[in-house]
């Protein structure tokens, strides 16, 4: 399949790579890296603290390619390994347990049932990016970082720039993201005069109890809380809705049990990819051996978790087979280990909800146009419909 046969495929249909031990190929820049395919492989480089980020970036990296965007920024957190990280971490943990995001479900399901009933009331045909699919995460985060009063187009124009692909300028990427770092900026300066019970509140308190943790590294904690807390449920939501109302008309009325729905959700998590890119990079800090393979010391690592969500070793059942079917293993979708990511039993929640409301409220849903038509959205790290027209 072509580049951009890739980029016009619905991402439940793309093929994975071919499984099997780790292997060496090339990153588009040219750089060698090793392609690590395989469940227990990818879970073992992802938890194993030999293969980090951080030497990924600065003086003597390996070259990755242009990256203007925050992603490719050695000050995000999601670029920092060992005690710094752990400290970011440290700062948020609190907010999202299993336990504080069961007290979100009251607040939730009525924004979600508010949105739904939004839907309704437009009448079809109706897009549901511009009505559930985008507001619903964008909401939530907003409430969760105490930002509600700012235009969630002005979060979504910063978001789009934070993971901007290669494709946009530099310098357009750069002037974006020091609005959006200046707006951070004076969040949190705010939030040290007046605290509240808001994520921000949480973490600047927590910070400067602590001590040790730069401005510079506050703001850009923020700003990646702030884009990357909606961003990937934008996508996952546009995704799923996609396969469901796509392929899967059959199934479209068991979600209308929530136990059906949150099962649905987590096999769509677990096997629909946030976009077509190669998948997560690690650098190893020294030798190891995954899979049988030697990987030596100051190698990059390409973690492929896409096909190893559909390792047929250990997950015999898909999304034609397995949708309702609880799964064979721990999920890699939210990634493992250090950078597990800490909006896990969030992100489940909007997606099970959202299916389920959905599915109740509009029985018949029904996509408007053939999925050929879709116009898709990419960013650095994900793709999602444009739009989704639906009828009923």
């Amino acid at each position: 399949m072509t580049v951009e046969e890739r980029a016009l495929t619905p991402l439940h249909c793309l093929r994975p790579a071919e499984f099997g031990p780790p292997r060496l190929t090339a990153l588009p820049s040219g750089t060698p890296a090793w392609l690590v395919t395989r469940y227990h492989d990818v879970r073992s480089v992802l938890t194993d603290p030999r293969f980090g980020r951080a030497t990924l970036f600065g003086p003597g990296a390996p070259s990755l390619g242009p990256a203007a965007n925050l992603e490719g920024d050695p000050g995000f957190i999601t670029n920092i390994d060992g005690p710094e990280h752990r400290q970011l971490r440290s700062l948020m943990q609190q907010a999202f347990t299993p336990r504080a995001v069961a007290e979100w479900v009251p607040w939730l399901t009525s924004v979600v049932e508010r949105l739904v009933e939004n839907v309704v009331d437009h009448g079809p045909p109706a897009d549901l990016v511009a009505s559930l699919t985008m507001p619903l995460p964008v909401e939530v985060i907003s409430r969760l970082m105490g930002v509600e009063d700012v235009d969630r187009h002005r979060l979504r124009h910063w978001t789009d720039y934070l993971f901007a692909d290669r494709s946009c300028p530099v310098d357009e990427v750069r002037a974006v993201l020091a609005e959006f770092a200046a707006f951070a900026a004076g969040l949190l300066a705010e939030r040290r005069r007046r605290p509240g019970a808001d994520l921000v509140s949480r973490v600047v308190v927590a910070a400067d109890r602590e001590g040790g943790i730069s401005e510079e590294r506050l703001i850009k904690l923020v700003c990646g809380l702030i884009a990357g807390g909606h961003e990937t449920t934008v996508a996952t939501l546009g995704n799923s809705l996609v396969y469901l109302l796509g392929e899967r008309p059959d199934a479209w009325p068991r979600l209308t049990s929530e136990d059906a729905a949150q099962t649905a959700a987590d096999r769509l998590l677990h096997t629909i990819p946030l976009g077509e890119g190669l998948g997560a990079l690690r650098r190893s800090v020294q030798e190891a051996v995954v899979g049988g393979v030697t990987i030596p010391a100051g190698a990059v690592v390409i973690v492929d978790r896409t096909s190893a969500a559909r390792d047929p070793e250990v997950f015999t059942t898909g999304l034609s087979d397995g949708l309702f079917e609880p799964l064979e293993a721990a999920t890699l979708a939210f990634g493992a280990g250090p950078h597990y990511c800490l909006g896990s039993w969030l992100a489940r929640l909007e997606l099970r909800l959202a299916l389920h409301r959905l599915a109740t409220r509009l029985p018949g849903l029904r996509l408007a146009e053939p999925v050929e038509a879709i116009e898709w959205r990419r960013v650095f790290s994900t793709r999602s419909p444009r739009r989704l027209t639906v009828t009923w």
